[in-house]
């Protein structure tokens, strides 16, 4: 397939309990889409330092493409506690350097030819990363490319207006059910059911398609006229870091290779249950999946 996959945004050490994993939703997604057999590629920027250049040489040993700027601000680190049940509780660094994404004549050329991009509303928390994500989506061809807004949403950094802008310039949206509320609230849908607030957004801002994850409980994609569910497999949880990203980039994967939406999701739902069987967010997927 011509064309290349981005995951832009935020490239980061999750130190986890056992120890710091590589992380940072873009970078997951880019991981994920290249295990998968596409052209995947990382777009962040990290700090002159020792975890920035432990960051560079992890890609470098995960073959994965990544277009890094090394910028004057600390490479990205995020505490992450884990509850009960496994699920990730962050505190995220602040003035690190992927706030800090420089738009480069290099990064234009490579907007020329992006097939798909994933982004989110954490790496737009500060204006330079913000402005240089909206540059890349719009020096992208407006035709045949996909423009994946995973929303994301981390402690208090989002804004309305990043939000709104963000639904604009995306044609999928990826979203949980958590978020969903707190979109709502936000935007003014209350007392209207989750899936009624899916079409809602799906017809406002003209997508392609809406993703909506459950957890435990299953998930949707929402296309004009129709909407596939599929439950949540039961699996023995290690943890669920980077599990929604998995999703996203098997999901994003099939579409680009051809299937249906209810083979794609399918296939995001079987990949993102065996990553949260294992820990971290960058687990080397089995051969089945990598086919």
């Amino acid at each position: 397939m011509d064309g290349v996959v981005v995951g832009m945004g935020e490239a980061l050490w999750d130190m986890l309990p056992e120890g710091k994993k590589l992380g940072g939703a873009p970078a997951n997604f880019a991981y994920h889409v290249s295990q998968l057999g596409l052209d995947g590629c990382v777009v962040s920027a990290v700090g002159d330092d020792v975890l920035g250049k432990e960051i560079r040489a992890t890609f470098k040993e995960k073959k994965v493409k990544n277009m890094i700027e090394t910028v004057p601000y600390p490479t990205g680190t995020v505490q992450v506690t884990l509850d009960a049940e496994g699920v990730p509780q962050y505190e995220i660094k602040e003035g690190v350097a992927w706030d800090n994404i420089p738009y480069t004549p290099e990064l234009k050329a490579l907007a020329a030819e992006t097939k798909a991009v994933c982004f989110g509303s954490l790496a737009q928390r500060s204006a330079v990363s913000r402005n240089t994500i909206n540059r890349f989506l719009d020096e992208m061809p407006k035709e045949g490319t996909l423009r994946i807004f995973d929303i994301n949403l981390r402690q208090n950094f989002y804004s309305r207006d990043v939000l709104c802008n963000s639904f604009k310039k995306c044609n999928i949206l990826k979203i949980n059910d958590e978020e969903l509320v707190t979109v709502s609230r936000m935007f003014g849908y209350p007392g209207i059911d989750l899936q009624d607030k899916c079409w809602i957004l799906l017809a406002k801002y003209d997508l392609k398609m809406l993703i909506l994850t459950c957890g435990v409980n299953g998930s949707y994609v929402f296309v004009p006229g129709s909407v596939s569910f599929v439950e949540t497999p039961k699996v023995k949880v290690a943890d669920t870091v980077g599990a929604g990203d998995s999703f996203t980039a098997a999901f994003v994967a099939s579409i680009l290779k051809g299937k249906s939406v209810s083979e794609a999701h399918r296939m995001a739902v079987d990949v993102s249950a065996y990553v949260c069987t294992q820990n971290g967010a960058m687990p080397e997927l089995p051969a089945d999946y990598r086919k």
